[in-house]
């Protein structure tokens, strides 16, 4: 923020402005003016100018991208506003308390994904394996590794070092499965899915159809980037790219998204297996609507009961 100072018809006027990028790229100046600027309080001022630029960006965004039954109005409000909340949390922290709400986030989602694939280690164990870097007795390896290397994934992905690119799809599906004993890249053979019926891509078409979903995804500036997590998602799930760890793969990808754009994370729980696999069914036979949903309800979930929890830990 900063103080300008203008004449008019002869006579001084101050101002509080303060720049902002929109999501088209071009920069907005929004200011407020200071009325009596030598006996004003300036920090009410600073306020005031805050809530305008929440209040403009979040107009903004609501008409930017295209709204539909599901992402109507009211819901990108509300989306927009945990945006900005998120943003206000990592902006008023320190370094040590950000590293430590992305260490906590990095044992939820590690524990929780592994999970709904099948991995045995606890919450504990997680934890211990993580923010330790030590590895518990008496417990499978590969188990172990898979940990590990969602751990090392997430760090890449919360430090923007890794886009939705093929490169990089192939090298976050590289360093899931290190010392896992599982092939590195895309399938050589078909795949089936348990519990679901759909084909998935066959190997000879995979470098095709994940090319065509990225383009896809760089194309759909419009579509919010909650929708645009969840219809990657299923899509990807769908093509079924790698032999193992592509549900893995797919919801670090939701999440890279997400992050990319500067929203929170999302969760999705073990408890939540049978709901979000029913959901990607859907997807399958043509019905997005219900993994849409899921997506929003894991969205919010997570910003109320995960980031909102630890800011409220903090305070007390």
């Amino acid at each position: 923020m900063f103080i300008s100072k203008k004449t008019i018809n002869g006579k001084p006027r101050h101002y509080l402005e303060q720049s902002i990028r929109m999501l088209d790229g071009n920069v907005k100046k929004i200011s407020i003016y200071i009325k009596d600027y030598k006996n004003k309080n300036i920090e009410e001022y600073k306020e005031k100018l805050s809530r305008k630029l929440e209040e403009t960006y979040i107009d903004y965004s609501i008409n930017f991208y295209k709204k539909n039954n599901i992402f109507e109005e009211s819901l990108l409000k509300k989306i927009e506003e945990n945006k900005l909340g998120y943003k206000k949390i990592i902006k008023n922290i320190t370094k040590n308390q950000l590293k430590d709400i992305i260490d906590r986030f990095a044992v939820n989602f590690t524990y929780e994904s592994n999970a709904i694939e099948g991995n045995s280690l606890t919450l504990k164990d997680v934890t211990f394996v993580i923010q330790e870097n030590k590895i518990p007795s008496g417990k499978d390896l590969r188990e172990v590794y898979e940990t590990l290397n969602t751990k090392e994934a997430l760090e890449l992905i919360f430090e923007n070092k890794l886009r939705i690119t093929e490169p990089d799809i192939i090298k976050l599906h590289k360093i899931l499965v290190k010392n896992t004993g599982i092939k590195e890249g895309y399938k050589e053979f078909p795949n089936y899915l348990i519990g679901r019926n759909v084909k998935t891509t066959p190997p000879e078409k995979v470098k095709t159809e994940v090319k065509k979903l990225i383009n896809w995804y760089n194309k759909s500036k419009n579509i919010h980037p909650l929708e645009k997590a969840a219809i990657f998602h299923g899509r990807f799930e769908k093509i079924h790219p790698f032999d193992d760890g592509n549900g893995r793969v797919g919801r670090l990808l939701a999440n890279m998204i997400l992050l990319k754009e500067g929203y929170p994370g999302l969760i999705i729980r073990k408890s939540q297996r049978i709901a979000y696999f029913s959901s990607l069914e859907a997807f399958d036979n043509g019905h997005e609507t219900k993994l849409k949903r899921f997506f929003i309800e894991k969205f919010k979930n997570t910003y109320d009961k995960f980031f909102m929890v630890y800011i409220k830990y903090l305070k007390n």
